[in-house]
């Protein structure tokens, strides 16, 4: 069942500090997902259509396959030449953090967001929010931060300015963030909020099109070397991996956003319950963790890697080498050996 009614009083200053503001910024997570930038683009239209300056600041660039949603236009992604500019929020009378419940998930703007003189709102999902906004909207039991700012647009004088192309931003952040409707996705509250924005009019098959039948020939290649030569199963555990080297994205032109959902091969494969990945990057190893029904990936991602996130769906890194990370995962599942191997789904 929705939550939003126990933020009734938050509700109202939200209601009134918008009203207040002039000049909006919204900020979604370092490494942008389908939910943050579909949160953030939603928030930031339904925010122009109230007659407010709003924007979204992206702490770097975001995937390909989500380049065509409606707002983009209002979307700034910072790179080199931009991300340590002094004045990104200098105007900004409003900060809100979409998706995200760290400064730490934000990075290379975390410390000018936290310094700002602006009134700070973040909306987020996932558990253990630190205390850095002056009021705050956080709550597990939705399956998506874009489901959770539907009901906050829907309980406040923003309602009368959704419309279609809102709809579509926040369809996306729920889709990607259940995996379509397969995980994270049983309460039926979350089928609610999908059934009113289809009567906002969102086209769901296309928008699926869009995001999940778009790559490049070079991507689906890359998949294929992965499936072949890059997962690994162990059956005895329920548990599968999937690594990639800094040569193998070399070798297969790796774009941002390429290696989305990648985490989830493993999980097709019968009896798998436990899914991992690794991935090469310049100085570090980026993990992203997947599990069915009730195994906690967020429980193990922070208790070896330094992560956090989702009972399903998690991420964490390593400083280590690539293969020094995976023989370290790899040994830590003895920790879950009984439990894993006694798994029933």
């Amino acid at each position: 069942m929705s939550k939003i009614s126990k933020y009734s009083k938050e509700l109202k200053v939200f209601e009134a500090k918008v009203q207040e503001a002039e000049n909006i910024i919204i900020v979604p997570h370092y490494n942008p997902d389908g939910d943050a930038i579909g949160s953030a683009l939603a928030l930031c239209l339904v925010l122009r259509n109230a007659g407010k300056n709003a924007n979204v600041i992206s702490p770097t660039q975001y995937p390909s396959f989500l380049f065509w949603m409606p707002g983009r236009k209002n979307l700034t992604s910072l790179g080199k030449k931009t991300e340590s500019n002094p004045d990104i929020f200098k105007n900004a009378d409003m900060l809100i953090g979409v998706d995200f419940n760290a400064l730490s998930r934000i990075k290379n703007v975390a410390e000018r967001f936290n310094n700002s003189d602006a009134y700070k709102v973040l909306i987020d999902h996932h558990p253990h929010p630190e205390n850095f906004t002056d009021l705050l909207f956080s709550e597990t039991d939705y399956c998506s931060t874009a489901g959770l700012l539907f009901e906050i647009i829907e309980n406040t004088y923003l309602k009368q300015y959704l419309d279609k192309d809102i709809a579509t931003c926040l369809y996306v952040g729920i889709m990607t963030d259940t995996g379509c409707f397969s995980f994270n996705s049983s309460n039926p509250n979350t089928f609610r909020i999908v059934s009113e924005l289809l009567k906002l009019g969102i086209e769901k098959d296309i928008i699926y099109d869009r995001v999940y039948n778009s790559f490049s020939q070079e991507r689906m290649l890359f998949m294929g070397h992965v499936m072949l030569n890059r997962m690994v199963i162990i059956p005895e555990l329920k548990t599968g991996y999937i690594y990639i080297t800094a040569k193998d994205r070399k070798e297969f032109k790796e774009k941002f956003g390429d290696t989305e959902n990648f985490v989830n091969f493993p999980l097709s494969v019968k009896g798998v319950i436990f899914s991992a990945i690794f991935i090469e990057r310049d100085n570090f190893v980026k993990i992203s963790l997947r599990s069915k029904g009730s195994f906690p990936v967020n429980e193990f991602s922070a208790k070896y890697f330094n992560g956090g996130g989702h009972i399903n769906a998690a991420g964490g890194e390593s400083h280590k080498s690539l293969q020094e990370t995976i023989e370290k995962f790899v040994e830590s599942l003895q920790d879950y050996k009984t439990i894993l191997k006694n798994y029933n789904y």
